[in-house]
């Protein structure tokens, strides 16, 4: 039986955000009535548009600042489940505690107007980040549920504002995510909802929210279009940092998918799964495009091509790998592959002359 049938209120934080949006739409097409925090009237008022077919079924509420003690507190009324994903990402922050402190707050508020407003809600999903798993190693390494990222945490304490940006970035959603669990464990006796965190890696796929320009495109969107399409040079990349730099990735629907599974599958509670497609080098990607890119983008005609991958070619090594296990077993989750991606965001670049 679902923890929150079809038919009930979902909040979903930062609702105008790439993922966020996805998670909006999802919802709605499985028959949930969606309510979604935005920063403006005006972000809301534009997601209304967007999703006007469903009528009544998506309403927004303005949280100017996450981070504000009791922000939440009016849209955690009347809802069964919440969504969070509402997080800064900001790599041109110069002190880590730019990144740090809203999401951790962030986080710590929407989960204390849960336990003291929300008493309708039954499960919380938080998105987490991969980045609050892995750690830089120099040898290829899976990780897996149980692995944190507390090397970025402590480089960022040692370095404070010479820190690298990824480094800031990656120890804010590590230390956000520790504090979820932190809050949950202090407050077990008191919640009457259970906890599922997310942890998903690089996330592609077409848009579905608001973005009136290719500058506006979120990280990962925009990352994969530089280096994809947007330049002749593959955004900058050698040949051989085509073919040796990478992660690992998930499509933004399938994201999202996860995020509906999570609020029918009871057994998930109290858990954190990583959701991840598999891994990848960028070229990888480059051969998947000049595969598709002449029925799909006609409109780009010379993409980068770096050097293929051929069979005969020295085995392409994967530094960072994720084992999904947990994931699959818990929540049934199918993925899509990087063909049926690439086929979908050109098919959306092509829509928006991008």
């Amino acid at each position: 039986m679902p923890v929150v049938p079809l038919g009930g209120t979902i909040l979903v934080t930062g609702a105008n955000g790439y993922i966020a949006a996805w998670i909006v739409r999802t919802l709605l097409d499985k028959g949930y009535i969606v309510k979604g925090t935005v920063r403006s009237e005006d972000k809301g008022k534009r997601l209304q548009e967007i999703f006007r077919k469903y009528g009544d079924k998506f309403k927004f509420v303005v949280v100017p600042d996450i981070t504000k003690e009791g922000a939440f507190d009016d849209a955690v009324k009347d809802v069964d489940a919440i969504a969070h994903t509402a997080s800064p990402v900001n790599f041109s922050a110069v002190d880590p505690q730019e990144l740090i402190q809203p999401a951790v707050r962030g986080t710590e508020s929407i989960l204390r107007s849960a336990l003291e407003v929300g008493s309708n809600v039954r499960r919380i999903i938080y998105t987490s980040s991969a980045a609050a798993v892995l750690q830089v190693d120099p040898e290829p390494r899976t990780f897996s549920e149980d692995d944190w990222n507390d090397l970025s945490v402590a480089e960022v304490e040692r370095d404070g504002k010479d820190a690298l940006p990824i480094t800031k970035y990656r120890a804010s959603k590590t230390l956000a995510e520790r504090a979820a669990w932190k809050f949950f464990g202090e407050n077990k006796d008191a919640i009457k909802w259970d906890l599922v965190v997310i942890n998903p890696p690089f996330v592609f796929g077409p848009v579905t929210h608001d973005v009136p320009t290719l500058s506006a495109l979120n990280l990962s969107a925009a990352q994969f279009h530089s280096i994809v399409v947007g330049h002749s040079d593959a955004g900058g990349k050698t040949p051989q940092e085509l073919r040796s730099t990478g992660n690992c990735w998930i499509d933004v629907r399938d994201l999202a998918e996860a995020q509906s599974l999570a609020l029918q599958t009871e057994n998930v509670a109290n858990e954190r799964m990583i959701v991840s497609a598999g891994a990848f080098v960028w070229q990888e990607w480059l051969d998947v495009a000049n595969s598709l890119a002449p029925i799909y983008l006609p409109s780009h005609p010379d993409l980068p091509k770096g050097v293929p991958i051929s069979k005969s070619d020295p085995q392409i090594i994967h530094q960072i790998q994720y084992n999904t296990s947990k994931a699959e077993r818990l929540l049934g989750i199918k993925y899509r592959t990087k063909e049926a991606t690439v086929q979908d965001t050109f098919a959306d670049y092509e829509a928006r002359g991008w």
